[in-house]
């Protein structure tokens, strides 16, 4: 009888170790690849607090090149905006960019609007991306009661596996369009 557990224990554990390693992608996006150039919604999923506490703040800095950035307000959190000179300026509609949005960050109003940790709740932006292909990050600093997390870890130059890292930043994949897409 032990015998013919063994295989359904095994198959347990791996489900285990799987789930496990799922759970410490602690911030994600729900779409986690785009098209170079392209428009994109950036829905940043928050799925806890820290140990235990409720979040209170959530702040993304956005990849370099990400343009035009607006966040989506969220019913009890204030929304604020960091803007910066850019070192490149862009044209967007006839118009020259000189200044944009480098991060977005959301505060719960009170305490009825705190993020439990045993919550799960989704951070809304959208921007133009990047026209090269590859790994593009986002920084998200998660406040609580107590405590914070900083998901900033970013892989040895060139690497796009976070496997290792014990906050990493959060990964967008940017591929190329492909069967005729246009970036607008």
């Amino acid at each position: 009888m032990h015998r013919k557990t063994f295989p359904f224990l095994s198959l347990f554990c791996a489900l285990g170790v799987l789930v496990g390693t799922q759970a410490r992608a602690h911030v994600s996006l729900e779409q986690a690849e785009a098209v170079a150039g392209s428009n994109y919604k950036a829905v940043l999923r928050v799925g806890h607090g820290c140990d235990g506490a409720p979040t209170t703040q959530v702040t993304v800095t956005l990849p370099e090149g990400l343009r035009g950035a607006k966040p989506q307000p969220k019913e009890g959190w204030t929304l604020a905006i960091r803007k910066e000179t850019l070192a490149q300026p862009y044209e967007s509609h006839g118009k020259t960019i000189r200044e944009d949005v480098t991060e977005v960050s959301w505060t719960a109003r009170d305490e009825p609007h705190y993020l439990q940790d045993g919550w799960y709740e989704e951070f809304v932006l959208r921007g133009g991306l990047p026209e090269t292909v590859g790994a593009v990050w986002f920084k998200v600093r998660q406040r609580c009661t107590q405590g914070e997390w900083n998901w900033a870890e970013l892989p040895a130059s060139g690497a796009t596996s976070t496997a290792g890292l014990k906050a990493p930043a959060v990964r967008l994949m940017l591929k190329a369009a492909g069967g005729g897409e246009h970036a607008h």
